[in-house]
């Protein structure tokens, strides 16, 4: 790999279920089947279906190794900055779950109340500097952006809104677009929207007509992801021939990956 490059950083967000897990999965199964990009996918949601729609088993989450540090330090055990930050960054990069071509690093959720401000930002810095060692980096988030630049980094390249076709999900995603790119909760450079589960393209030209939001493909509904969800197979073994599969490959072209 160059190192001289800077790694590419892709959020992907949007209300809840609209298929954000699903096309973050197939993001990555797009730029795993290329020889030219390493790639490392986060799982910022706190349910972990990442891991399960690449196939990979998580044994450890951030928040784990984060919860295990503020449980020794509760109990009396002393570390200086130096130790803190070693540990944690051999305890993040052994967290790590390889993938085929790929590597994921699930967040979890946080479950120690209270303010370790600290831990946090080593945590961050690390998240950082891991992912310069990886051309693309990927991040599966909630619905918002705020909790990608609370707990995972601070900046992103490219802001992918993931929404279906009902008034709500194109509310959410105009609302993070006004709170991340307008407000500049997180820094990007482009913010673009992926329209999930259509039926027609009059659906498609009446949504475009309710938002400003850059549109970077459309993609329709799909038996393959339904039956593959359904049966519990992993998304990264969907076939080539699956609708989702077609457009998610073009919009990782438009976004010039």
């Amino acid at each position: 790999m160059n190192t001289t490059k800077r790694s590419r950083t892709i959020a992907i967000c949007g209300k809840g279920g609209v298929g954000k897990t699903s096309i973050t999965a197939l993001m990555v199964k797009t730029l795993a089947k290329r020889d030219d990009r390493k790639i490392l996918a986060i799982d910022a949601d706190p349910a972990i279906g990442l891991a399960t729609a690449l196939g990979v088993e998580v044994k450890r989450t951030l928040d784990d190794i984060r919860n295990e540090l503020i449980a020794r330090i509760k109990k009396g055990e002393k570390y200086d900055k130096s130790n803190i930050v070693d540990m944690l960054d051999y305890e993040v990069f052994d967290a790590l779950a390889e993938g085929s071509r790929f590597a994921l690093l699930a967040i979890g959720r946080p479950e120690t109340e209270g303010c370790y401000c600290q831990i946090n930002s080593f945590l961050k810095d690390i998240i950082g500097s891991l992912s310069q060692k990886f051309d693309v980096v990927l991040i599966d988030g909630e619905a918002g952006v705020e909790q990608i630049n609370r707990r995972v980094m601070k900046t992103v390249d490219d802001l992918v809104l993931v929404s279906d076709t009902s008034a709500k999900g194109i509310n959410v995603v105009s609302t993070i677009k006004h709170v991340a790119y307008d407000n500049k909760a997180v820094a990007c450079q482009r913010v673009g929207l992926v329209l999930n589960r259509v039926r027609s393209e009059e659906e498609v030209s009446k949504i475009l007509g309710r938002t400003s939001i850059e549109l970077l493909g459309w993609i329709p509904e799909d038996d393959y992801i339904r039956e593959y969800d359904f049966d519990g197979i992993p998304l990264i073994d969907l076939p080539d021939t699956s609708p989702s599969n077609r457009v998610v490959k073009h919009i990782m072209e438009s976004l010039a990956i």
